[in-house]
């Protein structure tokens, strides 16, 4: 019996007026997948995430989360079915502390969402506290448990924001240039961080660091123009001619 994939993306475009950014994508993604989405700029990776996560409607085509359709769905009723992202640029509320950061992202997991604008009380709200300490014990933030964002490093920041995907415990997580901008170091741990991740969650991830794509990655999605140029295993990706003519301008030489 065939598998049924997690997420199905069929024939889906996004043109604006007659600007065609993205053209009759397809593509299934089966759970406990890591796709790598590279391509050149302009070929439309982030406005493939945006069509994804319901950020923008599609033009044409339809998608499926676990064979339902979520075409139309809004993007807060996909985050809430385990559809999850991270943007290029952080998403923080820089004023407050990580603790509270991710305190507020596990309320509303929790059911607690309500109480976001009131003082919470850690004695009754115990479950959360515990929760977020866990956390931070396990993905080695716990020394910037109470530490203002906005006085956090550029990639620590990245490192906050990831924590709060998978805080929500999605299946599906879509990360959005996770090491740009960042040192080697900042981008080793991110690299670690990603490694961690429960094995049955799917990961969708736009790169620019080939070496960190190819490294994660159990299949690649090239995509050029508007459409998918190539797609299969990183070694396949690597050695292809046509991606190599993209990247480095020869095809004589390979993606090293």
């Amino acid at each position: 019996m065939k598998k049924s994939a997690t997420l199905t993306v069929d024939g889906v475009g996004k043109s604006f007026g007659g600007l065609h950014i993205l053209k009759d994508i397809s593509l299934e993604v089966f759970k406990g997948e890591r796709i790598g989405i590279i391509g050149p700029n302009g070929a439309g990776k982030t406005t493939f995430f945006n069509l994804l996560t319901g950020d923008l409607p599609p033009s044409r085509g339809e998608i499926y989360h676990n064979d339902k359709k979520i075409t139309k769905l809004p993007n807060y009723k996909r985050t809430r079915q385990g559809m999850v992202r991270t943007f290029q640029k952080n998403n923080l509320l820089n004023e407050l502390s990580v603790l509270d950061n991710l305190l507020l992202t596990l309320q509303r997991k929790l059911g607690y969402g309500y109480v976001w604008y009131k003082m919470r009380n850690e004695k009754k709200y115990k479950a959360i506290y515990e929760e977020a300490h866990q956390l931070l014990e396990k993905w080695g933030l716990k020394h910037r448990t109470n530490a203002i964002v906005k006085n956090l490093s550029y990639g620590e920041q990245r490192q906050i924001e990831i924590l709060l995907g998978v805080a929500l415990e999605p299946q599906i997580l879509l990360l959005d240039e996770p090491t740009a901008g960042m040192s080697q170091s900042e981008t080793d741990y991110i690299v670690d961080l990603l490694y961690k991740l429960p094995k049955d969650l799917t990961l969708l991830i736009i790169e620019h660091d080939l070496d960190v794509v190819f490294g994660i990655a159990d299949r690649m999605v090239v995509l050029y123009d508007g459409g998918v140029l190539v797609e299969g295993s990183p070694e396949m990706v690597r050695n292809d001619p046509k991606v190599n003519q993209i990247y480095i301008g020869s095809e004589e030489e390979q993606i090293c």
